[in-house]
């Protein structure tokens, strides 16, 4: 809020009288609005010029690094056909969150996504997607494939552009489908193209 400061009108009995005030500065040292308007004015050309000399269209880089943007800012994952095997089922993604993965504009949307059973739990595949030639989405990215049986229950964007997810797996095959015994949370780091990936210590379901 401004700070507004109060002028009293009433003469200061101690304020200077005219013969004791101090002698005026020379002309060139006193600061004149019109020296004030022409500073203003040229600095004004030069921001002007340097927006001129940019591209149409140039992305200017974000100082907050990662973060989330809206979904419609980024590529759609419904114009990309995922690799899922499902027999004619329908494709559902259970998990998604865009993302400016550096702060750069490097734009993505990562899903989980599986088949549209009505019985059974389809195992979930996670993939990066991203604007390839022409805007056009793409995969960029397999974080999780469907063969490795696992489902996701949540993901989440880290404040260095990794990703986070929490799985549910199974210890053994002769644990139901239905029933996952592990839950663990798994964390994907990028370097250039290639990802990694780490693992939590695994709990058992209690």
């Amino acid at each position: 809020m401004p700070t507004v400061v109060q002028l009293d009108a009433r003469p200061d009995e101690h304020a200077l009288q005219p013969e004791s005030m101090p002698p005026a500065p020379p002309g060139h040292a006193r600061s004149r609005p019109v020296h004030w308007i022409g500073t203003a004015a040229g600095l004004a050309a030069v921001i002007a010029a340097a927006l001129a000399a940019a591209p149409a269209g140039a992305s200017v880089a974000t100082v907050n690094g990662p973060h989330a943007v809206p979904a419609a800012a980024a590529p759609n994952p419904a114009g990309v056909a995922l690799p899922l095997d499902c027999a004619g089922l329908p494709v559902k993604i259970d998990q998604s969150f865009s993302a400016d993965l550096t702060g750069n504009g490097d734009l993505a949307t990562v899903v989980a996504a599986r088949c549209d059973s009505p019985t059974g739990t389809p195992p979930d595949g996670v993939y990066v997607i991203t604007a390839g030639a022409g805007g056009a989405p793409r995969i960029s990215a397999v974080l999780v494939r469907p063969g490795e049986g696992l489902n996701v229950r949540s993901m989440s964007l880290g404040g260095d552009g990794s990703v986070h997810a929490r799985i549910d797996g199974y210890s053994s095959p002769a644990v139901p489908r239905c029933c996952a015994d592990l839950h663990e949370t798994y964390s994907w780091t990028r370097s250039g193209t290639d990802w990694s990936r780490t693992t939590s210590a695994p709990s058992t379901q209690v």
